[in-house]
């Protein structure tokens, strides 16, 4: 009698394609990307006094510092939002951009030991990476609308259509900070300084984005580089929808689109290929 003939679940093999990607057995492992979520949200308040709260405090605490020190010291102007709101939905926005970069572009280095030990797609781990800091996003933004609804009751803000477009302008932040988080991640397995060099690039960063400014505010050269930064759509089209401000418009959007795509693509295959020999380098 013929035996039947086995079914192996694990193939290992020498080499594989730059462009092969293997999403699918990222979306075999789900249920590990769930537990690290988990794990990375729980850790932020495990042991503390506050708890969740404190995802609560850091806005407020920035937006107040922003009011004294941008709105009553230097007196950089809203486009007549609430000065309030207008600096807490760019606090919100960026908290989420900045959390989700930072942790990601230490991918490699800070879970050189789990990847030692254990075999799964190294792409969970960034992954993982966004979804949790989406769900600390997602407290402070219930903060944001708590404001906003206050000053809506007041008739002080005059939302449109564009709200619809507040879910793809998340995905598109958690996009670019996949995308760039990754490629750093690679690049800090050979250059660990540069994961220093990053923090203050991102502090700098800040400013070259419309966090604390409306972009109608600047020089029209500055106006005109300021659409090439792929967060620049992103914030106009949020406040331009919220908060009825801002010098918006659909082509902004539509070049932070394509710039960030690229990016994510560019920074999948990077990681995908520096994944094969890190633990060479780390």
């Amino acid at each position: 009698m013929n035996e039947p003939q086995q079914k192996w679940t694990e193939t290992i093999e020498a080499n594989h394609s730059l462009f092969d990607l293997k999403l699918k057995e990222v979306w075999r492992y789900k249920d590990l990307v769930y537990m690290f979520v988990k794990r990375d949200f729980i850790s932020s308040f495990k042991q503390t006094i506050l708890g969740p709260i404190w995802f609560f405090i850091n806005p407020v605490l920035t937006t107040i510092v922003y009011l004294v020190v941008f709105g009553a010291i230097a007196k950089l102007p809203t486009d007549g939002a609430p000065p309030i709101l207008f600096y807490l939905s760019g606090v919100t926005l960026w908290n989420y951009f900045s959390a989700s970069l930072l942790t990601t572009s230490s991918t490699f280095v800070g879970n050189s030991t789990i990847f030692g030990k254990v075999y799964f797609p190294r792409l969970v781990t960034p992954i993982s990476v966004v979804i949790s800091n989406l769900m600390r996003f997602g407290v402070q933004f219930l903060l944001f609308l708590l404001a906003w609804a206050y000053y809506l009751s007041q008739g002080k803000v005059q939302p449109n259509i564009w709200i619809l477009a507040t879910p793809f302008l998340i995905i598109l932040m958690a996009f670019f900070a996949l995308g760039v988080g990754m490629i750093f991640s690679a690049l800090t397995t050979k250059y660990k300084d540069l994961s220093m060099l990053l923090g203050f690039g991102v502090s700098l960063y800040m400013y070259a984005t419309p966090v604390i400014y409306p972009v109608s505010s600047l020089p029209a050269g500055f106006k005109k580089l300021a659409y090439y930064n792929p967060l620049t759509g992103i914030f106009e089209c949020f406040k331009y929808a919220w908060l009825g401000v801002g010098d918006f418009s659909p082509l902004m959007l539509g070049i932070s689109t394509v710039i960030i795509l690229i990016l994510l693509v560019l920074g999948i295959l990077i990681f995908n290929k520096v994944e094969k020999t890190f633990m060479d380098t780390v």
